[in-house]
């Protein structure tokens, strides 16, 4: 019998009648049973978070600190649960998952360590005559009960990039995770109710997308922060009103290879960035411009890396590329590579779909019509350009309606400023992929990639609302 998980109402487990059943992308079997949070359920973790945000915000640095070190020490002993979780509810490979996890306890370490360091500033205001002995301090408050939606794709580690902040910052937060990936957040859920938080900071509700709209627009919640797809956010940003709204979506990567790059190590990365977790993250690498001098050296070098990806179960630590979330996208980035060659693309390697497993693919001759091209792909497939100029590849990355992450391999460091400061996107890696991500560093995009920033301390800037107090000595 599949194992049940109740949800998590300000800390106290409870189920409902309305059974959610999480099945396995790799082969449809029953991960696990949780349910779908009822309207009472809702606006009781609502009133909860309200009553406990008069207790977080007046708590310590140190006590908040001590909390989020103690849900990293939670995440360490159940690291391999968690990891198998992600693994079986998601599709990632168990390697992948492993990482997720250790990346998710590293984001809590220093969530207890940026807890301590929340400072705000000293204004000198006797600039001007009649304001002789006078300065000012405008430092950071918390900002109230936040609500989270996140995505299936980093069913943990994106959870933890809203709990992590919030509390650090000194909210609370109410966390709707994706209808596929429920489990993992609850297991957080399990691990943050014994870390010391006050009763109600925290739940965990899988609800339907008309109760999460409803939390999204309610006023006592003064911020929203979503991850996930544009036309989903972008809804959302229109209906929060008032309050602070930060959304991290989507992307389509660009990647360029320069003149003198290091092609083994930039084939290295870029098969790793293009097909990690079959291309399931916003970043994933999806466009891929080589310089034509090294073009066909570096293209043998990556198709030669792709091939040797090792395709099956998520639960077999060897796995490098497991399924997609559900046949429905299989089938659409399917579709999408043969469009893409019957307008005249040519396969490289891959193509092939079996179930839920798509084979990592690599095109060429695309044009930037293409729907592997203009749109984000979300699946293991990457397009490779060759240009003359570094500068046309430039212009070919930002001709996209999103702005999230670009990277180029060089070591002119003319082109390194030049994509720098040409570049309408939220982060330029320079020699790695666009995928790379570290948990402490601001991490957003511009366009239609979102607004706002994540990373724990830039996550609590958002989380935060300063306020200035002026001193006059008289």
């Amino acid at each position: 019998m599949a194992q049940k998980y109740k949800y998590l109402v300000g800390g106290d487990r409870e189920e409902s009648n309305e059974e959610l059943v999480v099945k396995s992308p790799f082969d449809d079997s029953i991960v696990g049973v949780t349910y779908k949070a009822t309207a009472g359920d809702v606006e009781n973790a609502a009133k909860l978070a309200v009553e406990a945000f008069e207790q977080t915000k007046k708590m310590s640095g140190y006590e908040r600190s001590q909390v989020l070190a103690n849900i990293a020490g939670g995440l360490e002993k159940r690291k391999r649960e968690v990891a198998e979780a992600i693994a079986g509810e998601a599709g990632k490979p168990l390697k992948y998952s492993l990482i997720e996890v250790e990346r998710s306890i590293f984001l809590f370490q220093i969530a207890s360590e940026e807890a301590k360091r929340i400072t705000g500033e000293t204004i000198p205001l006797d600039i001007i005559k009649g304001s002789e002995n006078t300065f000012a301090i405008n430092k950071p408050f918390p900002l109230g009960p936040i609500f989270g939606i996140t995505p299936f794709n980093f069913p943990l580690n994106l959870v933890s990039h809203k709990v992590g902040p919030a509390f650090a910052a000194g909210n609370t937060i109410i966390i709707k995770p994706a209808s596929a990936t429920p489990i993992t957040a609850i297991l957080l859920g399990e691990i943050v109710a014994d870390s010391g938080l006050p009763k109600g900071a925290f739940s965990v509700l899988p609800m339907s997308a008309t109760l999460g709209e409803e939390l999204v627009a309610d006023d006592r919640f003064r911020m929203a922060s979503f991850t996930g797809s544009p036309k989903v956010g972008w809804h959302l940003k229109a209906v929060a009103g008032r309050k602070k709204v930060t959304l991290e979506l989507g992307g389509n990567a660009g990647c360029v290879i320069d003149c003198d790059a290091n092609l083994d190590y930039a084939a290295d990365r870029c098969c790793y960035g293009g097909f990690v977790y079959s291309g399931q993250t916003c970043i994933s690498l999806q466009r891929l411009f080589a310089h034509e001098t090294v073009y066909d050296d570096f293209v043998s070098k990556f198709a030669e890396r792709v091939n040797s990806l090792k395709l099956g179960n998520p639960l077999d630590e060897t796995t490098d590329i497991g399924p997609m979330i559900n046949q429905k996208e299989t089938a659409r980035a399917e579709q999408w590579i043969a469009e893409a060659v019957e307008g005249g693309a040519k396969i490289l390697t891959g193509g092939k779909r079996n179930g839920t497993i798509l084979e990592p693919t690599v095109l060429e001759n695309t044009s930037s019509d293409m729907n592997v091209n203009c749109s984000e792909v979300f699946g293991p497939i990457v397009t490779v350009t060759k240009f003359a100029e570094f500068k046309d590849a430039i212009r070919q990355i930002d001709d996209s309606a999103f702005g999230l992450q670009a990277g180029i391999f060089t070591k002119n460091i003319d082109n390194i400023f030049m994509a720098y400061n040409t570049l309408d996107v939220g982060g330029v890696i320079v020699n790695d992929v666009p995928t790379y991500r570290l948990d402490n560093m601001p991490y957003g995009g511009v366009k239609d990639s979102g607004t706002g920033r994540e990373g724990v301390r830039y996550a609590m800037e958002e989380m935060s609302e300063p306020k200035l107090m002026v001193f006059r000595n008289c």
